[in-house]
């Protein structure tokens, strides 16, 4: 369960994160400084700082968040499930978080549209990646060497790049899920066995 601190510390990280979105919205991200966005948000620039380290992870913080919780879900998914498919069930249920928010939208074409976000960007994400095949690994039964789960792993991280595009260029009018399963059906390694 979590803590009133911890409740507290996400509430105001959100707020922060709301008004610097709005901030780079109107005058842009490279523009906004980190003193616009503390003062927009009720606090020093110090106190930013111990919310974000980077002004980056004002847009990126929750990536940090999402990798932990999905290494929770893919060590709660039942047993004797290929790989594969857990990856599936577990990125689509954050697919379907993601297609819920209008500021995910935004969130994607800031990125990029800003070289530092898109490099901070691809350097968490590939953090996460490799949190993501760590706990596949540690899944019991799975019968598949490191190299093999790593390339799965990276594979299920093109099929998202792949859907977050789609939905981007469709204006987020696109059906992301049904993104997710058609990506999920063309990448399935030849390694696993076939869907049930």
């Amino acid at each position: 369960m979590t803590g009133l601190r911890e409740r507290t510390k996400a509430a105001v990280r959100a707020e922060v994160t709301e008004a610097a979105m709005r901030l780079f919205a109107e005058r842009g991200y490279d523009e906004t400084t980190v003193d616009d966005i503390a003062r927009a948000a009720g606090m020093s620039k110090r106190s930013f700082f111990r919310y974000f380290p980077v002004k980056e992870d004002v847009v990126l913080g929750r990536v940090d968040l999402m990798g932990e919780r999905i290494v929770d879900e893919i060590a709660a998914r039942p047993e004797g499930e290929d790989v594969w498919d857990t990856l599936h069930a577990v990125l689509r249920g954050w697919e379907q978080r993601i297609d819920a928010e209008r500021q995910a939208l935004d969130g994607l074409r800031l990125i990029e549209a800003t070289p530092a976000l898109r490099a901070r960007f691809t350097q968490k994400r590939e953090e996460t990646r490799v949190l993501i095949t760590r706990a596949l690994l540690a899944r019991p039964g799975h019968g598949l060497d490191t190299f093999t789960v790593d390339l799965v792993t990276a594979a299920a991280g093109a099929a998202l790049d792949g859907v977050s595009r789609a939905w981007a260029d469709a204006d987020g009018q696109a059906d992301r899920l049904a993104l997710v399963d058609r990506a999920f059906a063309l990448l399935r390694p030849a390694c696993l066995p076939p869907p049930h």
